[in-house]
């Protein structure tokens, strides 16, 4: 029998949370959207930045969307210190970061300073929650989370696009060879996520997402006639995928909030037709923009699906606003829990 398994995908902003249970019908399992580590992490280091303390930064590598907090510490004109295996998760190069920003990387905490322990996944605190709401502890953890991956002395935004077009042209764009038992060793981030978990499967929450819209019929049967473009809006990043009979034929990635809502429309339009260059996205600040070769000519993405916390943005476009499993913020669990019936 399948194992109780809690799938994760943790952004920015929420984790987003499915305790899947193989005995119960989808609509049953319990369901969470929780503050996200990163954002938790932010609101502690501003409760010691106004109590004037010294910080120390520990733990491990984590999403790094507290960064906004630190620069704020920094600028109070408090001391910063990081461990070594913390300082991963503000830069590809701490020796830049030590340059640039004057932040100590040191295996012990100077003296005076506030521990901070930095984690995506932290298992005490899963142990005490699922108690409190009476769950048993899984049998097995899955978790996604976006991963630019480790590329020093190069622009994280290059390196993760990279990344993108050697992921995909190596699995032929499909989206479940994305969920990991082993993660590529550029992602560093999905690496230390993976042990904390205890050895669970990991994946970037782009692809999580994309097997979780397939788990709708209806996606599913548009993707397979024309193809569709299904597009996440999170709270940090924009991504756009071209799906054509459940393979991803192309990746469109931006900073939310760093265009208009008719300027990410007007890319999109460009994007799904493959006449969006990568140059011209990386530079006005996003990641990058990748199309693979087509197979089929009546494959052309007339049909545009939108999920994610800021989707609102696109209201009053031609787009579909669907809600796969009940709950578009747990389509990335969905994906992962897609993934593991089909694999068990």
């Amino acid at each position: 029998m399948a194992e109780r398994a809690l799938c994760l995908d943790i952004g920015s902003g929420t984790q987003d949370v499915y305790y899947y249970n193989p005995a119960l019908e989808p609509e049953n399992c319990p369901k969470f959207v929780l503050p996200a580590p990163a954002r938790l992490v932010a609101a502690r280091l501003a409760e010691l930045t106004l109590a004037g303390k010294p910080v120390y930064l520990c733990g491990r590598n984590m999403g790094g969307g507290f960064f906004k907090a630190v620069k704020a510490h920094l600028k109070a004109g408090l001391p910063l210190a990081a461990h070594p295996d913390a300082v991963w998760a503000l830069t590809d190069d701490p020796e830049r970061l030590r340059a640039t920003l004057g932040i100590a990387v040191t295996d012990h905490r100077p003296d005076g300073h506030v521990p901070l322990p930095l984690a995506d996944y932290e298992p005490g605190f899963w142990k005490a929650f699922l108690a409190a709401a009476s769950l048993p502890e899984p049998e097995l953890v899955l978790a996604c989370a976006q991963d630019h991956g480790l590329h020093p002395g190069k622009s994280s935004r290059e390196g993760r696009f990279k990344l993108w077009e050697k992921f995909l042209r190596e699995a032929d764009g499909r989206p479940d060879a994305l969920v990991y038992e082993t993660p590529p060793r550029e992602l560093t981030r999905l690496a230390v996520l993976q042990q904390s978990i205890g050895g669970g499967p990991v994946a970037d929450s782009a692809a999580a997402a994309v097997l979780g819209l397939l788990t709708d019929p209806v996606i599913k049967a548009r993707t397979a006639e024309t193809g569709a473009m299904l597009v996440n809006i999170g709270n940090s990043h924009t991504l756009a995928a071209l799906v054509f009979r459940d393979r991803i034929h192309g990746i469109y990635e931006h900073h939310t909030g760093m265009l208009t809502p008719e300027e990410v429309w007007a890319d999109l339009e460009r994007f799904r037709r493959g006449a969006l260059p990568n140059a011209e996205v990386f530079d006005r600040g996003g990641h990058g923009c990748l199309t693979l070769p087509l197979p089929d000519p009546s494959c052309i993405f007339p049909y545009t699906s939108v999920i994610g916390p800021k989707r609102a943005l696109l209201t009053g476009f031609d787009v579909d606003f669907p809600s796969p499993g009940g709950d578009m913020m747990l389509t990335a669990c969905f994906g992962l829990a897609r993934w593991l019936r089909e694999r068990r």
